[in-house]
Formats: structure tokens, C-alpha cells, sequence
């Protein structure tokens, strides 16, 4: 399987990637744990049906420490008893952040609420921020149908 497109060998896709990557960039300063920052990119992934990133944020959060066991149960994180209350905290904003059409009037206060007990300003700037980013780069690998299986942590830097 090919992508439709080659976004790195084009000139504005390529600055439009690189622009995205430095966007992402920003928030490799958050002192959200990086478990928890992976473990959401996937559940968004999953979500959206993006095959590459799924195959991309298993492999980063496995390489960055991650057990299988958590990997595998994110889909079903609610019945999993292996995520602490700020991970399904942040799992729950990034799902209902990822299905606002799904969810009329988008994320809960509820929901909100909850995330604001376990984070601060800053670490919710930066869930949000991320949530978006993914969301954003789930949608561009989906539509030009970018394969997955092929990516090696550490691949784009």
C-alpha cells in the first residue's frame, strides 16, 4: 500500500508537516508525563482510525518504557484497572476533545472539571494543545491513507 500522496517530497506539504512537527515540538516542555501525553496520542489515533499513528505511538510509548499491558488496554481504559485517575482523566478529555461531533456542546464540564483536578493551567494548555495536534495530523495521515508498520521510534527526530 502507497500513500496518496508524498507530503515530504512536496514542497508545501513539506513545510506544512515541518510546521505541525514544530508545533509539537512546544510541548515537549510540559511536565505532563510522557506516558500519559503517548498513551492519549494513541487512544485519539485509535479513534480517528489512523494506522499510522497508532503504529507510530504504540512503538514511541513501548520504546519510552511503556508495558504492553497498558499499551494494550487503552482502547478499553475504562474497564482497565491499570491507569491512574490524571491518566483517565486525561484519556476521557482527549476522547470527548476528538469526538466533539459525537458529543453535543463538545467537552463536559464534567469532564473539564475533572481534568483541572489532576492538572494545572499549563499541563492543561498542553493536553489541549496536543490533543489538538493529533487530532490535526490523524486527520492528514487518514486522508492521504499513509501505511502503517514501517515506523521506528525516534524516526522523525
Amino acid at each position: 500500500m502507497n500513500a496518496r500522496l508524498d507530503f515530504h517530497s512536496n514542497p508545501i506539504g513539506a513545510k506544512h508537516v515541518k510546521y505541525l512537527a514544530s508545533a509539537g515540538q512546544a510541548l515537549l516542555a510540559t511536565s505532563v508525563p510522557k506516558a500519559t501525553m503517548e498513551l492519549m496520542a494513541l487512544r485519539i489515533s485509535q479513534i480517528n482510525g489512523c494506522g499510522f499513528c497508532a503504529d507510530m505511538h504504540t512503538k514511541d510509548a513501548a520504546h519510552a518504557g511503556e508495558t504492553p499491558v497498558r499499551i494494550n488496554l487503552v482502547a478499553t481504559w475504562r474497564e482497565a484497572t491499570v491507569f491512574t485517575d490524571p491518566e483517565r482523566a486525561a484519556l476521557e478529555l482527549a476522547e470527548q476533545g476528538t469526538r466533539i461531533a459525537d458529543a453535543a456542546g463538545g467537552v463536559s464540564d464534567e469532564v473539564w472539571a475533572n481534568a483541572a483536578k489532576h492538572y494545572d493551567e499549563d499541563q492543561l494548555v498542553a493536553l489541549v494543545s496536543a490533543i489538538t495536534l493529533l487530532n490535526a495530523l490523524n486527520r492528514l495521515n487518514v486522508i492521504i491513507q499513509q501505511p502503517a508498520g514501517d515506523y521506528q521510534p525516534g524516526q522523525f527526530g
